[in-house]
């Protein structure tokens, strides 16, 4: 447990002191966001504000994970290996799309065939490894079995391993993708989907340390309510170090934000939610768990949907957040209520977790 509270600390402190220095860099570089002319008009005052600050988000959790293995004596799992492979790979390609639009001022970043097949090659990589490396219990780091608050009965290889292995691919890149997405979409507002992202990851905390102690491979008698995740603790001490990151980070994104995550940040950070909720096998209550996440994105669908079927918008603007600025909120207040409803979606999705355990 000691890795837990270390990885997360030192990823905030990382975070927090290395995040001005950042922001310097950036500024000399002249390294400033550049500001879509369709979005709401006040942003436009945010034009050159520092971006790419996923950056730190990712170096200060890499930092923070590695902290707490050598504080602790620990050698790194392979399921903690692969959510941190996911995040930086995604945040690789999410740094080369803020990169394109900075040198060339626009808000253009990647074409759309290259960020998809990067984002591809990432996402299959890890949903391919994530099948392999058993380990003493002959437990692999995700299962073919569609999960809930653990494996339900869905199999995806009920027609043998090989197909098994395709529909999993598939249904892994849909998560990495939707997630990826999700967030993406929730970072418009200062310090937004930093706090959201903050509160989500630190439910997932929670998730790994109590199935840590309800583990199937750890229990003398496990019963039937004992948990099958390979390495439940390290994806403790992953969701910790981001949990940290975050903190840090929100120091200087919080309004008025003196840098922005970019899609560095945001893909990075979806991604090591997919990774998380694929291999604690948690990948539907996810979706509560990160419901504010989950709003953002329907109010999109929904807004394109019934745009392109009446010709007519539900919102004034979407995403979400953009309606209410445009109907005269505080950006603030926007803010902080949408972390109390990220609070709220936490709470019942950490509740329906346990209380799905004390059933049993």
């Amino acid at each position: 447990m000691r890795a837990v509270l270390i990885s997360g600390g030192l990823s905030m402190l990382v975070a927090l002191l290395g995040t001005p220095l950042f922001i310097r860099f950036l500024i000399r570089r002249q390294y400033g966001q550049f500001i879509r002319q369709d979005g709401p008009t006040a942003h436009y005052t945010k034009r050159g504000t520092p971006t790419m600050g996923g950056v730190v988000i990712i170096g200060a959790t890499l930092l923070g994970w590695v902290g707490g293995l050598i504080a602790t004596q620990q050698l790194p799992s392979v399921s903690a290996v692969l959510v941190l492979f996911l995040m930086t790979g995604l945040g690789t390609v999410g740094f080369l799309d803020d990169f394109i639009k900075i040198s060339r001022q626009r808000s253009l970043g990647l074409k759309a065939k290259p960020k998809i097949l990067g984002q591809g090659l990432v996402g299959i990589t890890f949903a391919v490894a994530a099948l392999q490396f058993p380990n003493a219990q002959f437990r692999t780091p995700a299962s073919t079995r569609v999960s809930f608050i653990r494996d339900t009965d869905i199999d995806l290889a009920f027609a043998g391993a090989t197909v098994g292995l395709i529909l999993f691919v598939l249904w892994a890149n849909f998560l990495i993708t939707a997630w990826s997405n999700a967030v993406n979409l929730t970072d418009g507002l200062d310090g937004l989907a930093t706090g959201v992202s903050l509160i989500v990851f630190g439910a997932y905390v929670l998730v790994g340390v109590w199935q840590f102690n309800q583990s199937c491979q750890f229990l003398a008698t496990a019963g039937p309510r004992c948990y099958e995740a390979r390495d439940p603790l390290d994806l403790a001490v992953v969701a910790a170090a981001i949990t940290g990151a975050c903190f840090g980070f929100l120091w200087w994104n919080a309004s008025p934000a003196k840098i922005f995550m970019g899609d560095t940040g945001s893909l990075a950070l979806g991604g090591a939610l997919a990774g998380l909720s694929i291999l604690s096998r948690t990948e539907i209550l996810a979706a509560i768990i990160g419901g504010m996440f989950v709003l953002v994105v329907l109010s999109d669908v929904i807004q394109i949907g019934f745009f392109r079927m009446t010709g007519k918008r539900v919102f004034k603007m979407a995403p979400l957040h953009h309606h209410f600025e445009l109907s005269g909120w505080g950006e603030v207040t926007i803010v902080i209520r949408f972390w109390i409803i990220a609070g709220l979606f936490v709470a019942v999705g950490v509740g329906i977790f346990y209380g799905e355990w004390v059933a049993g």
